[in-house]
């Protein structure tokens, strides 16, 4: 076989041994390490030092240095190489403080204040309690980034309160579903600056071009839970005085300036600096991780178990990312050495595809992995591949992110995986069904398509900010 035939034939491996549940990371490095010894294999490199003995060295001298010829491999040092640029990887370092913020945030009980809030607030709103569930859905998601997070919370909090309230199942259901996905393309995203780290391209660009995106999302789903609550107002019947009471308008003012605002103001603040320059994407991550701490003590909600949790959790997540892009970086370059990615984009240009049938094709085969993989699997795997064919179709990295993170919405909504329907089963009264919450997610999985459509038709929905704000 030759080299470029063994690297295709290492992602088929690696495409059938995750399919059948092994460790991502593990076995990226694994297969990276183990094809890279085949791929930099130098017996005159790797025993110089063995072949440079002269006939007095002792045999122990003479054992050690042959033994150690093995591990004289370029591959070992490519893989400390690329663990060593991964922790020197300032894009990176705001992944951590981000997800400390987010997971702070959940545990500092500002969603219950906010959800009673703005139930209050939007009662006379056709489906005010789902108005409700999604815009602090999206406003949780934002602060958090963490999907099942999101999902679970909202399933316990607000869930019980809208099937009390006579609301369709499924359509309640698919309320929180697709809200607890938003914290994927909204900024500041996660997932964004995963993809910044993967692809090069500025993570300030890729917020504000995101910006205009994930709200045209919350549009489309606001204008679909409010369409459907009129033409049908048995799926979200409007809410009596005993279930939402009126509230005095100073009363509510108050609600409002306790619970929305400290956290909008969080968000916006942190946003807000990274967009305007007066602070970068880790310098802002920090800033809301202490502003997290601070919202969490105001509410008289952080506890050392809390915080230890919070501490715990941002840990083990950033170290899943981290290793993530260290097996990733070698598996690449292993794949690259052999010839695997000239194979790949040989076989794209020879095609002969317009850029609008690359853009489908690569965004329905991201669509097909979102099922069994999760979003950064795919973000530090697979998205890698289709970015050095983007200059060749003419395609912005920028525009491609944002299409990716839209399409990335719905790997959580579409079955048989879609994980935020589990997410929500799993803390759900017995009687909600499976089919109930898969049926209330189709409407919101057409939503998606129906902005990546948008996107497709009117590009300046990603570039118009990003040109108005830095010239480009």
């Amino acid at each position: 076989m030759t080299d470029p035939q063994i690297a295709i034939m290492m992602l088929g491996l690696f495409i059938v041994i995750v399919f059948l549940g092994f460790p991502i990371a593990f076995t990226l490095m694994a297969m990276g390490i183990g094809f890279g010894y085949y791929a930099y294999f130098d017996a005159s490199r790797m025993w110089r030092a063995f072949d440079r003995l002269d006939e007095t060295a002792s045999w122990w001298e003479s054992t050690s240095q042959w033994v150690n010829g093995f591990f004289n491999n370029r591959i070992f040092d490519l893989f400390i190489n690329q663990t060593y640029s991964v922790m020197s990887n300032e894009v990176l370092t705001a992944i951590p403080l981000f997800l400390f913020m987010g997971y702070i945030v959940e545990r500092a009980n500002i969603v219950d204040r906010l959800f009673t809030t703005l139930n209050i607030a939007s009662k006379n709103v056709p489906g005010s309690m789902g108005v409700a569930a999604l815009f602090t859905c999206a406003l949780f998601a934002t602060a958090t980034g963490i999907v099942g997070a999101v999902v679970t919370l909202m399933g316990l909090l607000a869930l019980p309160a809208m099937l009390k309230a006579r609301y369709d199942p499924s359509f309640a259901a698919g309320i929180i579903c697709a809200g607890g996905t938003l914290g994927i393309l909204i900024p500041p995203s996660i997932m964004l600056i995963v993809y910044a780290a993967a692809s090069g391209v500025s993570i300030v660009k890729l917020y504000v071009g995101a910006l205009l995106p994930g709200l045209t999302l919350v549009g489309l789903y606001l204008v679909y839970i409010i369409g459907r609550s009129i033409l049908q107002p048995s799926v979200a019947p409007r809410p009596t005085d005993e279930e939402v009471p009126d509230v005095p308008r100073g009363k509510l003012l108050m609600m409002i300036m306790t619970s929305f605002f400290p956290l909008a103001f969080l968000i916006l603040s942190v946003l807000g600096s990274i967009l305007f320059g007066l602070a970068t994407p880790s310098e802002a991550a920090s800033i809301g991780a202490l502003g997290g701490m601070f919202l969490a003590f105001a509410y008289k909600a952080m506890t050392w178990q809390r915080m230890r949790e919070s501490v715990y959790l941002t840990v083990r997540t950033t170290a899943m990312v981290c290793w993530l892009f260290v097996g990733s970086y070698t598996f690449s370059s292993v794949f690259s050495y052999l010839g695997g990615e000239q194979v790949v984009s040989n076989f794209v240009t020879g095609l002969n595809l317009s850029p609008l049938e690359f853009l489908l094709v690569a965004q329905l085969i991201i669509f097909l992995l979102g099922w069994p993989l999760e979003w950064s699997e795919i973000i530090i795997i697979f998205v890698p591949i289709f970015l050095p064919l983007l200059p060749h179709f003419g395609i912005d990295p920028l525009f491609f992110g944002i299409l990716v993170a839209l399409n990335l919405q719905t790997s959580f909504l579409t079955p048989p995986m879609a994980m935020s329907a589990y997410y929500l089963k799993g803390i759900a009264p017995p009687e909600l069904k499976l089919t109930q919450i898969f049926s209330g997610v189709m409407p919101f999985l057409g939503c998606v398509f129906l902005c990546m459509l948008l996107m497709y038709m009117f590009p300046e929905i990603v570039f118009y900010l990003p040109r108005v704000l830095y010239g480009s």
